[in-house]
């Protein structure tokens, strides 16, 4: 099973990211978008695992602390448009802190350098120039969670697992 762990969104945060996803589709801005319901931010992408209760040891083990988030600024790699998150020194720290208790757990996961951000829209494309607005938006997160991602129906399903 695909298995990363994130950090989900309150509904503030969530209507946000929708308002700026539409006016992006106004400028005409293509691509496809991540579905409201799949919104979150990304600590440990963990890909192909079949032993999640070995992730959801290390997730107690290593408790998060309450931690405030706020939306700064847009980015992208490549074509991938994302919306950047504050990065404050508590959300470093706790990620660095999960990720080397992933590795003593011999737990495999990607160790791409950590950018805060939640992904908007993939293969993005548009005919003419455009500038990204994020509203400001804040949210106090209280915990990580296991998210399992699944194709049904040809669309990305994300559950809490």
């Amino acid at each position: 099973m695909r298995l990363f762990i994130a950090i989900l969104l309150s509904e503030e945060m969530k209507k946000a990211l929708v308002a700026c996803m539409h006016d992006l589709k106004k400028k005409g801005v293509e691509g496809t978008y991540v579905p409201v319901q799949n919104l979150h931010l990304t600590l440990a992408f963990i890909g192909e695992y079949d032993h999640p209760a070995r992730v959801k040891e290390v997730l107690e083990r290593v408790p998060m602390p309450p931690l405030r988030l706020s939306l700064s600024d847009p980015g992208n790699f490549g074509s991938l448009l994302w919306a950047g998150v504050k990065g404050n020194q508590k959300l470093k720290t706790y990620v660095k802190d999960l990720r080397a208790a992933l590795k003593a757990a011999e737990i495999p996961f990607s160790d791409d350098a950590f950018v805060p951000h939640i992904t908007l829209v993939r293969k993005a494309s548009c005919r003419k120039p455009y500038q990204l607005h994020l509203p400001k938006a804040e949210m106090t997160a209280k915990g990580a969670a296991l998210m399992r991602s699944e194709q049904k129906e040809g669309k990305r399903v994300y559950r809490e697992v």
